[in-house]
């Protein structure tokens, strides 16, 4: 870059302001331009400082972190990383932040000493980098639970055989991209979707929770063992990877510990891997936006085997790191947008639709 990225760092502890202003100031391409210790001090610093991201604490006094985030996003359209507690609490307030337009969270580490700091450092400068770059793009509108209970989720989903495998890979401005889409798919979908999302360990089973709420079919954290079945997303757990096993007795998906690949656990190449190796041309394979290009390589595989792989649109990405990646390859055979994805995916994993489309498509 040929201008450091402009921090500010906002956060009610003075051992964080400077653990972080430290992290951030040893890369030559960041320069922390200020620190405030809570919101009404973070919006006068906006204003004397013109920062470009601001990092910021959820739990603070007087102005708490959410309502700073909504003073940010609505008043300066910067981008925010949230500095989330690692825990239960923290994770529902986190999910809450990125649903009002947050860039992006950092987990803080349980114990936040200056040794433990560097588990986060490079996940933290990685997306200050990657949040000065992007575009700053409104937050899909809200899903209520209301609308949740009005999507007509069946009260029982038999265990059907899916018409087709979707893996998706997803990373930055994932959590409100994959809302969305999940929720525009109806509630007798026929398809069975695994999802590698980057997120910490501990945050991923409040995530499903919060999609099955608002979504028609059915979302789980998976487990070892958990069936593909129609009608149903299986999350990844953080800190895992995650494989599909084709069986004698139903086809499930299987959890690792093994080494991370492309510095993330869980991996997209990891899961479009084995779902290219297990079920070959009854896939789809999908990047979303993310920063990075992890499941390129996976989603080369997916296409060889004969499977269809698409790619999100780079003008409805938050970051379009990872489905540039694949595109610029040539591995991926469509690009569509958010808007349209949850349409093309339906179409994909109905025959009698996808028929239909083919017929459409040669009479004209």
């Amino acid at each position: 870059m040929s201008e450091k990225v402009r921090v500010l760092v906002v956060d009610d502890s003075a051992l964080m302001r400077k653990l972080i202003s430290q992290i951030l100031e040893r890369d030559s391409d960041i320069e922390v331009v200020g620190t405030a210790m809570d919101g009404e001090f973070g919006l006068r610093k906006i204003e004397e400082l013109n920062p470009q991201v601001v990092t910021l604490d959820l739990e603070m006094p007087r102005m708490d972190g959410m309502e700073t985030l909504r003073q940010i996003t609505r008043r300066y359209r910067l981008p925010v990383i949230v500095v989330s507690a690692h825990s239960t609490d923290g994770a529902s307030a986190t999910f809450k932040a990125l649903s009002l337009g947050a860039f992006d969270f950092i987990a803080k580490p349980k114990n936040a000493a200056s040794a433990h700091m560097e588990e986060i450092a490079n996940d933290l400068v990685s997306k200050i980098k990657a949040a000065a770059k992007a575009q700053v793009m409104p937050p899909p509108p809200p899903i209520t639970f209301e609308s949740a209970r009005a999507a007509n989720k069946p009260a029982f989903r038999p265990r059907k055989e899916p018409s087709k495998i979707v893996a998706i890979g997803i990373s930055t401005g994932g959590p409100n991209a994959l809302q969305y889409l999940l929720s525009e798919l109806p509630g007798d979908f026929s398809g069975s979707i695994v999802v590698v999302q980057h997120m910490p360990e501990g945050f991923t089973e409040m995530f499903a929770r919060r999609l099955n709420e608002c979504c028609s079919i059915d979302v789980k954290e998976a487990q070892s063992g958990d069936l593909l079945i129609a009608g149903r997303a299986l999350i990844c757990p953080g800190n895992r990877h995650i494989k599909v096993r084709r069986m004698p007795m139903g086809n499930i998906v299987v959890l690792s510990d093994e080494d991370r690949v492309n510095g993330h656990r869980p991996s997209v190449d990891v899961l479009f891997r084995s779902v290219a190796t297990e079920f070959g041309s009854r896939a789809v394979g999908l990047l979303m936006t993310g920063m990075g290009d992890d499941g390129a390589t996976g989603m080369g595989l997916m296409k060889a085997s004969g499977a269809l792989t698409i790619a999100q649109s780079e003008s409805s990405c938050t970051v379009f790191g990872m489905p540039k990646a694949a595109i610029e390859r040539g591995y991926a055979i469509r690009v569509v947008p958010l808007d349209m994805m949850a349409h093309t995916l339906n179409v994909q994993c109905s025959p009698e639709k996808a028929a239909r489309t083919a017929q459409v498509s040669e009479s004209f």
